[in-house]
């Protein structure tokens, strides 16, 4: 298992590269997959959604379909999914979960490839505030 990153959650700073860092220490856990011909992809969807509903520790959930089809940039991925946990020790609990265990088992066997991330979200441009 690679060693996990110990870099410590500060304060809403500007720092020395010129991004801002997250105050709460979030970590954001990426996937992007090719699915196997055949799947259908909806059932692997509502699983997954049903799955996060069920994980308290899953701050939240968002997933894409590649809308540009651009084969040479994408290498044949076609979805991504990612999960936001609010520190590295939520995100190795859901991890190290039974339930995540059953679904990994029925996800890994849908898909033709996959690559996985897990990192501490720097944010390089904040979000508009919201209008009032």
């Amino acid at each position: 298992m690679a060693p996990r990153s110990t870099h410590a959650a500060k304060p809403l700073e500007e720092e020395s590269f010129g991004v801002l860092e997250c105050a709460m220490g979030e970590v954001k856990h990426l996937c992007l997959v090719k699915f196997k011909e055949g799947v259908v992809v909806d059932d692997v969807l509502k699983g997954m959604t049903d799955l996060v509903a069920q994980m308290d520790m899953v701050q939240s959930f968002e997933w894409g379909q590649d809308v540009l089809n651009q084969e040479m940039l994408t290498q044949g991925f076609t979805h991504v999914f990612s999960l936001t946990f609010a520190s590295a020790d939520d995100l190795s609990t859901y991890m190290g979960h039974e339930r995540h265990a059953a679904f990994a088992a029925t996800f890994m066997a849908a898909i033709e490839k996959v690559v996985v991330i897990d990192f501490p979200v720097v944010i390089a441009k904040p979000p508009p505030p919201a209008a009032a």
